[in-house]
């Protein structure tokens, strides 16, 4: 029997109703009152010019009303402007690029792995598996400390590695901003795995000569989402000291983390983490608004270390013979999604516009009181971003981010290219990821882009940027991603065989 109405589905193109909806929803105050302004405009015409001026004569104000008026607008103006929080811009930043001579082929990662783990072959074969199926690619890149037969992660090639990655990308900043150490006010370095004494940020401290008074923060142990823990300290700070430069340095130091046992889940961060750093340039300063690249709107931090498997999905410890090593359990994807629900709760009313949230209430209203079966509505934040920036922890963190938030290919392209070039370079991984959009030539003023880290203890934590200007590549830039932006994006396989 045919049907008795047509099928609109294939009249009717739904992307344009879609659009149409969420140009109407979106636009609902603009297009209420444009009716109301052309309507009291035209009254205006009808009254004419005479009446308007005996109205206003008629009004019989004296002095004092209008001085009165006068400082009830001022004083309301004051405390808004004095209450209204700081603009924190993001000058510039620079990362670190490992010299060549660092570079870990998949060849030479195996067969240093053959000989370290020559009694358990079981063990190798593992890495092997893993690193076909890492999205890594052929140019990441390890210390020197781990190129020995056996690796040597004494404390001077740790503080060794420290000094080049964090003075390197310090070098750059100071070049790429003109900003000298004396004009550093706040200083944050973050590094989970090690924590000498005197701390990394002393390092920095006495090999720049900064001032006495500067206001300096060292964050260990709080995983690859302490980058972004940074940049909201930073912007706390920023808050309560006018007229400052703060500078973040988020960096992993590998040298005494490589794990030299049998345990399997130990062996993980062996094939995924690699040399990485970025030094940040953040201000206060009125000054800074032109030439800064883009500008702070929200932090938002979700913490999951109430729950016990949370608390331990990701946890330094000793195997069996004593050797330490960051231990990656099975549960680890789902306990990410867990925080991840939870952070865009928090982050979606924030940044998605009236449309999205007006859909995603509806479909959770018929939730609760029509039929407890429906799908729930998963908000599309490609409406609030332009640019996403997953932290590149692994494939799987950047398949289960794009499947969840129905992100394409481009947008999880600078994700997965950083991971192939770089690997899983931590806290810096995001800030990799941001260049390559700029090398690509996409960023333009006004684009929003989502920065998404995830971290041992459990955390997941976002930070919302918005260009401030349209960025070009110079010709005499030295960035990471100078002498290879060509080439990318690469394909990558699901398996690479080795």
């Amino acid at each position: 029997m045919p049907p008795i109405l047509p099928d609109f589905s294939n009249s009717v193109k739904l992307k344009y109703v879609k659009l149409g909806y969420q140009y109407l929803v979106n636009h609902f105050l603009t297009l209420a009152l444009v009716p109301i302004m052309a309507g009291i405009f035209l009254e205006v015409l009808r009254i004419g010019p005479e009446e308007l001026l005996n109205l206003w004569t008629s009004l019989h104000l004296d002095l004092v009303q209008i001085l009165c008026s006068s400082f009830l607008i001022i004083f309301i103006a004051t405390v808004y402007f004095m209450s209204k929080p700081r603009t924190i811009y993001l000058v510039d930043y620079a990362c670190y690029k490992p010299p060549v001579t660092c570079r870990v082929p998949f060849s030479t990662f195996m067969e240093h792995s053959r000989l370290i783990l020559s009694n358990n072959p079981k063990s190798v074969e593992f890495q092997m598996r893993i690193l076909e199926r890492s999205g890594l690619g052929e140019e990441t890149c390890l210390p020197p400390a781990i190129h020995y037969i056996p690796p040597q992660p004494t404390m001077e090639a740790a503080r060794g590695e420290a000094e080049l990655v964090i003075f390197s990308a310090m070098d750059s900043l100071f070049e790429k901003t003109g900003l000298k150490p004396k004009d550093i006010d706040i200083l944050i370095v973050n590094c989970s795995l090690f924590s000498p004494t005197p701390s990394l940020s002393a390092m920095v401290i006495n090999k720049y000569k900064l001032r006495s008074n500067i206001r300096s923060f060292n964050l260990s142990g709080m995983g690859c989402s302490a980058g972004l823990i940074s940049i909201d300290l930073a912007r706390d700070l920023l808050q309560v000291h006018p007229n400052s430069n703060a500078v973040v340095v988020s960096t992993e130091i590998i040298t005494p983390n490589y794990y030299q046992g049998k345990e399997r889940a130990m062996l993980l961060p062996n094939c995924l983490f690699r040399m990485g750093g970025a030094a940040i340039l953040l201000s206060n300063r009125r000054s800074e608004r032109r030439r800064a690249k883009y500008r702070l709107v929200h932090v938002v931090r979700t913490h999951k270390g109430a729950d016990d498997k949370a608390f331990r999905c990701v946890f330094e410890e000793e195997d069996r013979e004593g050797k330490v090593g960051i231990s990656l359990q099975k549960d680890l994807m789902a306990i990410a999604g867990e925080a991840l629900k939870s952070n865009i709760t928090t982050i979606g009313p924030l940044v998605l516009p009236a449309s999205e949230q007006l859909l995603f209430l509806l479909t959770l209203i018929g939730r609760k009181i029509v039929n407890p079966k429906w799908k729930p509505y998963i908000p599309d934040f490609k409406q609030a971003f332009e640019h996403f920036c997953i932290h590149a922890g692994g494939r799987a963190v950047i398949d289960e981010l794009q499947k969840n938030l129905q992100l394409s290919a481009e947008h999880c392209e600078a994700s997965r290219m950083t991971l192939h070039r770089f690997g899983n370079t931590s806290s810096s991984s995001l800030w990799y990821e941001l260049g390559y959009i700029e090398a690509k030539g996409r960023m333009r003023k006004g684009d929003r882009v989502w920065q998404i880290a995830f971290g041992s203890g459990f955390k997941c934590n976002s930070a919302v940027w918005k260009c401030n200007r349209t960025i070009k590549t110079a010709a005499n830039d030295d960035g990471p991603w100078a002498d290879c932006i060509e080439r990318y994006p690469v394909h990558i396989p699901e398996v690479v065989k080795l």
